[in-house]
């Protein structure tokens, strides 16, 4: 049975679950949520999230939201970019969770106050404060990888398609490949993964079709 994931292009949390379900192997397709125009707030669409947020996967019976658990849910059914230990898997978990906290939180908000309102409703102080804790994320994350190639183990995990899921945006938000270089590899060597896909080439939905 195909798995569906809820999704829309410009959503990184999103793009985590379909980054994570295109290397799989699964057969999967992505379900286009019109977020722009409020669907994920809607009724039909509460009664299958009652968070009224994306990504959602549906497997058979089972309806799972959170990327991080969806993503661990995947890798566990593919067999594929998971832990190998105990240890690796609380390392992923501990990754997961550091990204959802300090960096995707940080990184989404601040992308969506710069480039999906208006100008004139941009609040500039909230900005500037958003992009000084992501600039000690990031410093975090490059320091990180200043000595190895993947965060755990010597593959790509889930937990590396966490942590990336809004770098590969081109919308601005405070983030340049350039300032982070153990970044920028690290980024350069999950796009050479064989099945990489760009969020808007994976996913329904983005800014130009917006235009």
């Amino acid at each position: 049975m195909t798995i569906k994931l809820y999704c829309f292009g410009e959503s990184g949390n999103s793009y985590k679950a379909a980054l994570t379900l295109e290397l799989s192997g699964l057969e999967w397709e992505p379900v286009f949520v019109d977020f722009f125009n409020g669907e994920a707030r809607s009724e039909a669409f509460r009664k299958i999230n009652s968070m009224g947020e994306v990504p959602v996967m549906i497997d058979g019976d089972l309806t799972l939201s959170q990327s991080g658990a969806i993503q661990d849910y995947i890798s566990t059914k593919g067999g594929k970019m998971g832990g190998h230990s105990a240890n690796e898997r609380r390392e992923i978990m501990r990754w997961i969770l550091w990204d959802n906290h300090k960096l995707s939180s940080n990184a989404g908000t601040t992308r969506f106050l710069m480039n999906f309102l208006p100008e004139d409703k941009r609040p500039k102080e909230v900005i500037a404060f958003l992009q000084g804790r992501l600039k000690a994320a990031y410093t975090v994350l490059n320091d990180e990888l200043a000595d190895k190639d993947w965060l755990v183990g010597d593959r790509l995990t889930i937990a590396d398609i966490a942590c990336c899921g809004y770098l590969f945006y081109p919308e601005p938000f405070g983030f340049d490949r350039a300032d982070w270089p153990h970044i920028d590899a690290w980024l350069t060597r999950i796009s050479q993964t064989e099945g990489w896909k760009h969020p808007y080439d994976l996913m329904p939905g983005s800014p130009a079709d917006r235009a």
